[in-house]
């Protein structure tokens, strides 16, 4: 079986201690869950394995030309001039082992298939067993997972190296995705 390794929006806009996010609740959770040590934990396990790593961003152009005005998630994004392509929000967060080799997947929606060649990448690579985590639990972990389950992958969360603004949230997503994934954690996930 062939895994890949989904890096879930851990952009600096996010969970940077001066990103717009960083600096709230979420942050807080990203440092006290110890998100940014445990993904370069699972990131070392996938290179060691020989699994490809995929990171994903949300970001838009200049003018937000993709970005929805409905969506009360991202409506608000072009007044803060949040996630705009080009800028220190929308970068990978610093601390994370990031190669030239590895791909960067820019969305536009919440899931990471919506709008991107995310999945033809995954074919192409001929991955059946997804591995996943990021921020936020209900949000984009949750929108991954339950596609990437509807497509007939594989789909394994790591826990540990995800996050939401709250505990609960945490909690009752990790819970509901245990119907379309199986749950690990750093130390145990493995690629083999």
């Amino acid at each position: 079986m062939t895994s890949a390794y989904l890096v879930l929006d851990l952009q600096n806009d996010l969970v940077h201690d001066d990103g717009a996010s960083g600096k709230g609740p979420l942050g807080e959770a990203v440092r006290s869950r110890r998100i940014i040590e445990n993904t370069n934990k699972v990131i070392a396990k996938a290179r060691a394995a020989g699994a490809p790593v995929i990171f994903v961003r949300v970001g838009f152009s200049e003018d937000y030309r993709e970005c929805s005005s409905t969506s009360p998630m991202f409506s608000g994004l072009r007044k803060a001039g949040l996630m705009k392509l080009g800028s220190f929000g929308t970068e990978i967060h610093p601390d994370l082992e990031r190669r030239p080799e590895d791909v960067l997947i820019t969305k536009h929606r919440v899931s990471p298939f919506y709008g991107t060649e995310l999945e033809v990448i995954l074919r192409a690579k001929k991955i059946s067993r997804v591995v996943a985590s990021g921020v936020s639990t209900p949000a984009v972990v949750q929108a991954c997972i339950r596609e990437a389950h509807d497509r007939d992958y594989e789909c394994v969360v790591v826990e540990d190296a995800c996050a939401a603004p709250g505990a609960i949230e945490h909690d009752e997503s990790i819970a509901v995705l245990k119907r379309f994934a199986a749950v690990s954690t750093a130390d145990e996930v493995s690629f083999a």
